[in-house]
């Protein structure tokens, strides 16, 4: 699926259920998801214990939610982020080598 597939599929959802947050709201709903992540990913390769079967493990979830909100944030800016999204690649796609080197042990 194209990013713009998806930002309009996420519009359709949105606008079939209500209408999109007011910004910070959004932006505290990303947090909120970015933070369940990392609980996430503290379960389950970091020291944090889980409290029960299933507890905060779906990493993928949490991954789809960032990623629709990411998505509603956008069209409620009237951003096109598949555009902006490759404008972006193409502009620092250099810095990118340093960034992800293999040979740079931070990364792992």
């Amino acid at each position: 699926m194209e990013i713009s597939e998806a930002q309009k599929k996420v519009e359709e959802l949105i606008l079939h259920y209500g209408d999109y947050w007011e910004p910070l709201s959004m932006m505290a709903r990303i947090t909120e998801e970015v933070g369940e992540l990392a609980r996430a990913m503290n379960i389950k390769y970091g020291g944090k214990r889980s409290k029960f079967e299933g507890d905060g493990r779906e990493i993928e979830e949490e991954l789809a939610d960032i990623l629709f909100t990411t998505l509603a944030i956008a069209n409620s800016q009237g951003i096109n982020l598949e555009k902006i999204y490759w404008e972006k690649v193409k502009k620092d796609f250099e810095k990118m080598k340093g960034v992800y080197s293999k040979d740079d042990n931070t990364n792992s």
